[in-house]
């Protein structure tokens, strides 16, 4: 069928660890140099999740190569389930493996033969990342410390990878060595070890979304949208990315929730409104800017 994308797996690994991770593309094969859009998913996600393959076919279908990643200790493993079970795993994650581990995609990318993508069908002078939720700040951060990225746009993101954690919070996390989140949808209770906190403060001026929005990508094009109806990342935390950097775009959806309308499992092939609303809004922004 004209018109019609395809989809490659392939596997990756990461530097400092010996975890494989899967990723996957979508893109129409017309011999045709495309833009490259990178897909990071936020905590608790996977490239899977919800109604992200129905996004990655509607972007393929718009003259992209869409790219998801799974992060290397997001809980999912190559060959498992598809969903999040290895929690000892997911309790080793800290924010410069997830750093690291899309700076693997992004050589990936860049080495002849190291995906399954056909470079005929790659553009990578025109690479861009979207990021969701926690995704989002890490796409900003990796904006910030890799030229190869040409644009970016965060979904509902955080401004800072550092929640507030208190000093007797810190105290009582380093006593026990681990402190446990539920996971809403499966009720899974998630460890998140100590060394998540120890990572952050070995690594904060890389880890600093405030001065590395400042620093370094006010000459790059920024997308910071968001959605008035976030009940999980509260729109002030766009408005203070956009307030750290004014160059940046931003982009208000109105009566739009922290996932844009999905649910994990989506049952549609069609994009839920509020995440059509996102997409055209990002496609758009990127097709202006490249």
């Amino acid at each position: 069928m004209p018109n019609q994308p395809v989809s490659v797996d392939f596997l990756l690994s990461g530097p400092g660890h010996n975890r494989p991770f899967a990723a996957d593309a979508r893109f129409v094969p017309d011999g045709q140099a495309k833009p490259v859009v990178v897909f990071v998913h936020g905590f608790k996600g996977f490239k899977d999740w919800g109604h992200f393959h129905v996004l990655a076919d509607w972007f393929a279908r718009r003259g992209f190569v869409f790219v998801k990643i799974n992060l290397s200790h997001n809980g999912v493993v190559v060959g498992g389930t598809g969903d999040l079970e290895d929690l000892e795993a997911f309790g080793r994650n800290n924010f410069s493996i997830e750093l690291d581990d899309l700076g693997a995609l992004l050589d990936a990318l860049h080495q002849p033969g190291a995906t399954e993508i056909p470079a005929p069908e790659m553009d990578l002078s025109r690479l861009a990342l979207i990021g969701h939720s926690r995704g989002g700040g890490l796409v900003l951060l990796k904006a910030a410390e890799d030229s190869r990225v040409q644009a970016v746009a965060s979904w509902a993101a955080i401004s800072n990878v550092n929640p507030g954690w208190t000093e007797q919070q810190m105290a009582d996390w380093q006593q026990q060595g681990v402190v446990y989140v539920e996971n809403s949808r499966t009720k899974q209770q998630l460890p998140l070890g100590y060394q998540l906190v120890e990572n952050y403060y070995k690594h904060q001026a890389r880890l600093d979304i405030e001065q590395n929005l400042r620093q370094r990508l006010h000459d790059r094009p920024v997308l910071i949208l968001h959605g008035d109806q976030d009940e999980t990342v509260p729109l002030a935390r766009a408005q203070q990315l956009h307030a750290w950097q004014p160059t940046t775009e931003l982009l208000v959806l109105p009566g739009t929730t922290h996932n844009f309308g999905g649910t994990h499992p989506w049952p549609s092939p069609e994009l839920p409104e509020q995440a059509r609303q996102a997409a055209e809004a990002t496609a758009e922004f990127f097709k202006r800017r490249f």
